[in-house]
């Protein structure tokens, strides 16, 4: 493990403690698992930026000419 000393808003350190206390977890927890959350979201918008920049149109394309011309499912119809 290692130690990080962060400089935090008061207002802002006392909702964590607010937040932490209902979860049930430690200060330290909460902003670990905040900090992983915000990491994984940073980490999947990188994923798809990259998948993206590999799709090419002409595939895109293809895969809707497969799809049938016909009136959406009942439910399905534009709002």
């Amino acid at each position: 493990m290692t130690a990080l000393t962060i400089r935090l808003p008061e207002s802002v350190h006392r909702a964590i403690k607010e937040l932490a206390a209902r979860d049930g977890v430690s200060v330290n927890q909460f902003i670990a698992s905040a900090a992983a959350e915000k990491m994984a979201s940073v980490m999947t918008l990188d994923y798809l930026r990259n998948e993206a920049a590999q799709g090419r149109r002409a595939d895109f394309l293809a895969v809707l000419d497969k799809a049938p011309n016909a009136p959406p499912l009942a439910g399905d119809e534009p709002g």
